[in-house]
């Protein structure tokens, strides 16, 4: 009997020793880096950055796998349902961890307890930016403008439920009394078209579709969405700074894993995010397909932003009324 005891706890080392060993030389296989929308939008081309850098750091291929649909809860719940093993990875956004479980009626996932956070990759500001007709130069005399003029204007966002319409609701609840109507593009681009066409006044749209059109000056920009001014239009004040220290509305990309994943990959790959966005030309990169780099993010720091951003969207998604499918 005592034989057997022996044996049985000299195969138990033998496998911890085992599995602590398949830690360290993390990866010994290629990983997958599961972007939940489709190939080419801005979530796509940041994971594509920055699986070429983890391929390169690592030494095993990272390889992007796009599974789109449902506003991307379905590539989502899949990394939630996958082995915590660090082989199958999931490039999330504002909308898989912070809107979508506030908006829609079902979702299979939670965002806190399904994931474990590894880090963050950057942000990508949220401008407010206006047709060249309407006469507005600043916050202030927009909020005048709309309360003036009730139900005249409108704005755009890239979709019902999206991150732009829910800042254009956030909007609606801290100026109060402003009466304007949300009208629903499918994506961005119809969206930047329609506005430089003059076919629709007022505008939120992340800073890598509108920049090209500031700078042509075809549009106006009247402030930015962040707490600090973005490192792109460094001369255009917050809404923080224009009367609204409430207003914080961004899009941003972080990497989780699934649930249970082993601390020794998570605190790897952590590193690896840390070394890709601490590399100036990577830096350079990122910047480059429309996100402002965010180092020595952890993963304590990660699911506290997402705990936070989940509390900071609850009321203005209750204010919406929506239930998306």
């Amino acid at each position: 009997m005592l034989r057997g005891v022996i044996a049985a706890l000299i195969l138990a080392s033998g496998l911890l020793a085992s599995g602590a060993n398949a830690q360290g030389n993390y990866p010994t296989k290629p990983v997958r880096v599961i972007v939940p929308f489709a190939v080419g939008g801005p979530t796509d081309l940041v994971a594509r950055v920055v699986a070429a850098k983890l391929t390169e750091y690592l030494g095993q291929q990272f390889i992007v796998e796009n599974r789109p649909g449902a506003g991307g809860n379905i590539g989502a719940d899949m990394v939630s349902k996958a082995t915590g093993d660090g082989y199958t990875l999931l490039m999330a956004t504002v909308s898989t961890h912070s809107t979508n479980p506030l908006l829609y009626k079902k979702i299979s996932y939670d965002p806190v307890t399904g994931f474990t956070p590894v880090g963050q990759v950057g942000n990508t500001p949220i401008v407010l930016v206006v047709h060249p007709s309407v006469p507005a130069t600043d916050l202030k005399s927009l909020v005048e403008l709309l309360k003036n003029n009730p139900g005249k204007y409108s704005y755009g966002s890239s979709g019902l439920g999206s991150i732009l319409h829910l800042c254009g609701e956030h909007f609606r609840l801290l100026a109060g009394g402003i009466d304007y109507v949300h009208v629903p593009y499918r994506g961005s681009a119809p969206m930047m078209n329609d506005l430089v066409a003059g076919q629709i006044p007022i505008v939120f749209d992340g800073t890598p579709s509108a920049l090209p059109q500031i700078e042509a000056k075809a549009i106006r920009v009247l402030a930015t969405g962040t707490q600090k001014r973005a490192r792109q239009l460094p001369d255009v004040p917050t809404m923080a700074e224009q009367g609204y220290p409430a207003f914080d509305c961004y899009t941003w990309n972080a990497i989780f894993a699934p649930p249970k994943t082993p601390e020794a990959i998570v605190t790897k790959l952590n590193a690896a995010i840390q070394r890709l966005v601490d590399d100036p030309p990577t830096f350079k990169k990122l910047q480059e397909v429309g996100i402002d780099p965010t180092p020595k993010q952890t993963p304590a720091m990660l699911e506290a932003h997402v705990k936070a951003e989940l509390v900071k969207w609850t009321p203005v998604a209750k204010a919406t009324g929506l239930e998306l499918e």
